[in-house]
């Protein structure tokens, strides 16, 4: 699902309006019940702010809270507490390093920067501005149209005029009011686009937010730090074009990426990070190694794999499909298109609908690109009557699917019109499903641990109890589903982050992220438990009672994206594959011309023992041969001279190491072929 606190409009169900008024109705001083997560409990004298709740409870957690969580649902500090029939009200605060509190930091943060542009811009019109988790390259931004268009040499005066505001220790405070009386608001301040924000996503009562003292005012959800003087670390980063709401045809905007964190030793060493990911950046090193690229006549986020990417996704397409027959899966291949019928039932074109391709017609009936694969291999289940002895099915296909993203939002290989997902999906009974899920945690382990990614992040996403959420399934279901999660982390001894209403609308999940060689995070395969597609698609077993029965259905990706997963491996890697993967394993280098014939025979060789090889028989220096091996990050040179055809011998040369010694082609295919077998990072 999609994070929606950086996106305004929506509102809690169930409270008053009177929740974040700083003015105290009640005239009884009745006590409420408030209890610390996992700690102490105190009765205090009420109404009471979370703020004020919290240094009764722990005086050091209060310091440092930007927000908290009341019975499950983020609050601002500033959130007042009534008596609830003495039942106890449970108090979590949102602390600095950790996720929900980075979230608050990040989106505070932005609204910092759209005061600053209104302060310094009168007439800007405002958009959206969402803190940005899961995007190594961008912690917020804010879409704005200003009176001028603005250019990167605003940047630093911008975020001048958010330290001076940050400074002042202004205060973030939020307004429930009418809707009505919002529209007016804002269509006094002459802001169009916030108006129809707020007629399309406003319920009856919605929240606005000001900053103290600026011109700032926003139709957000909130929560934020209770004022600007917890801000004290981030930077604005870029500009780029968008449009409002992501659509072409509404206002083009102007979008300001930045990025924020606690403190500034944190943001200093990010900006270090970020100079590196620019030397490993996979755009360039892609067209420099002429792995693939992006052609504009062809049409943006379309990926032509060149030859030598090419050969990197077989070998990983190979040792996938190694592992997946290994553990009893059943290879498919599914078509890349169906009838439009077939995502309305499955639910993809009312919850997904923006991000498909437009309906096709043929012979009067409409068709749609795939924007997943699981309906594909639900057709497959239901081919025929299941019985609990066929059970599990285990389903695996590189499949392409294909979603009709804006170009503003494309990026390389990251974020692209057209992928290919390594897509399982898995039918049990109930009593299978725990060993399904150890396994599909097993496999995800050793595959990333296979292409190098030591530190693997796992996170466990529940619903919580969070009931701002449509979400499907009984109590039960999902208490069954989120326990066998968990047990089969816990099993592993796997240390993993519980995220509280952060699950998919249709089950729990864990969420693999990686974290590569230079410390980034990036999100990649999946585990999911799916309550929606089998009620929808009715599917079935005979169990032993010989009565029908709801299989459970699992969705397991490993790689995500092959694309986006390529992408990562081009900067982990820095372009210098290990040898199983390198699309040139060996170069072959006479010194001169008259060692040619033997260079072939060499390379002929190789290339009957299994091994990619290219002989470079121009007439250049050695040296320049050896500098064109190393940019093309070729693992091993094989220099060939007088002496070496003497002795029928290859003088090798390492990628990093420089000369390892003469040695037989024999003993050098030995090791080599040892590297490659066992996929070995030797040599990189």
């Amino acid at each position: 699902m999609e994070n929606l606190r950086g996106v305004p409009g929506f509102s809690f169900p169930g409270l008053s309006i009177y929740d974040y008024r700083f003015t105290i109705y009640a005239t009884d001083m009745s006590e409420v019940n408030v209890k610390l997560k996992g700690g102490a409990g105190a009765q205090i004298p009420g109404p009471v702010t979370v703020g004020e709740a919290l240094k009764r409870l722990d005086r050091d957690a209060a310091k440092q809270a930007l927000a908290a969580r009341v019975n499950g649902r983020e609050v601002d500090l500033a959130f007042s507490l009534n008596t609830q029939n003495g039942e106890a009200i449970q108090i979590e605060p949102v602390l600095p390093e950790t996720r929900e509190g980075l979230d608050v930091l990040r989106h505070s943060t932005a609204h910092l920067l759209a005061a600053a542009v209104l302060d310094l811009f009168p007439g800007t019109k405002l958009g959206i501005g969402p803190a940005l988790l899961d995007d190594p390259r961008y912690g917020f931004f804010y879409d704005v149209i200003t009176p001028r268009a603005l250019t990167e040499a605003d940047l630093p005066i911008i975020e001048k005029r958010m330290r001076d505001i940050a400074k002042r220790n202004l205060q973030y405070r939020r307004d429930e009011i009418p809707k009505s009386d919002a529209i007016r608001i804002f269509q006094e301040r002459d802001e169009p686009l916030k108006c129809a924000l707020i007629a399309d996503k406003g319920s009856d009562t919605v929240s606005v937010y000001y900053i103290d003292g600026s011109p700032f005012i926003d139709f957000c959800l909130g929560p934020h730090v209770p004022n600007t003087n917890k801000l004290r670390a981030f930077k604005l980063l870029s500009l780029a074009g968008a449009y409002w709401m992501g659509d072409a045809t509404q206002p083009q905007m102007q979008r300001i990426y930045g990025t924020a964190f606690f403190t500034p030793a944190e943001l200093e060493a990010w900006l270090k990070q970020r100079e590196e990911a620019e030397k490993r950046d996979h755009r360039r090193l892609g067209r420099e190694l002429d792995l693939f690229s992006i052609q504009e006549q062809y049409g943006q986020g379309l990926i032509f794999w060149h030859p030598k990417g090419g050969i990197i996704r077989q070998q990983m397409e190979d040792y996938l499909r190694e592992e997946l027959i290994k553990r009893n899966y059943s290879v498919v291949y599914t078509p890349h298109i169906a009838k439009r019928e077939l995502w309305q039932i499955s639910g993809h074109e009312e919850n997904y609908g923006d991000s498909m391709f437009a309906p096709t017609t043929i012979e009067e009936v409409e068709f749609r690109l795939k924007p997943m694969n699981c309906p594909m291999h639900i057709a497959i289940y239901k081919s025929q009557q299941r019985s609990y002895r066929d059970l599990p099915q285990r389903y695996g296909e590189m499949g392409t699917v294909y979603r009709a993203e804006l170009s503003g939002t494309l990026h390389g290989l990251m974020r692209v019109r057209g992928f290919t997902v390594d897509d399982a999906h898995l039918f049990c009974t109930p009593e299978q499903v725990r060993k399904e899920i150890d396994d599909c945690v097993d496999f995800a382990y050793q595959v990333l641990k296979t292409f190098v990614f030591d530190k693997i992040k796992f996170e466990l996403s529940v619903k919580g109890n969070d009931t701002s959420k449509k979400w499907l399934g009984a109590e039960e279901e999902w208490a069954v589903a989120e326990a066998a999660l968990a047990e089969g982390l816990d099993g592993r001894g796997i240390k993993y982050e519980r995220i509280e209403g952060e699950a998919a609308f249709y089950g729990p999940k864990i969420d693999f992220k990686i974290e590569d060689a230079i410390g980034r995070l990036w999100q990649l395969g999946t585990v999911q438990w799916d309550f929606n597609l089998p009620e929808r698609f009715e599917l079935e077993y005979i169990g032993e009672d010989n009565k029908p029965h709801r299989p459970v259905m699992v969705h397991r990706a490993l790689f995500g994206s092959i694309e986006r997963f390529f992408g990562v491996l081009i900067e982990h890697y820095a372009g210098a594959f290990p040898m199983w993967l390198a699309p040139v394993q060996v170069a072959v280098l006479p010194i001169t011309d008259r060692i040619n014939d033997y260079a072939e025979q060499v390379a002929s060789e190789l290339r009957a023992g299994g091994f990619r090889v290219e002989s470079n028989l121009r007439s250049e220096k050695i040296g320049a041969k050896i500098r064109d091996a190393q940019m093309q990050k070729v693992p091993f040179m094989l220099v060939l001279g007088d002496r070496e055809i003497e002795q029928n011998q290859v003088a090798v040369r390492e990628r990093l190491k420089g000369d390892i010694g003469v040695m037989s082609l024999a003993e050098f295919s030995n090791m080599a072929r040892k590297l490659v077998a066992e996929r070995a990072l030797v040599n990189s």
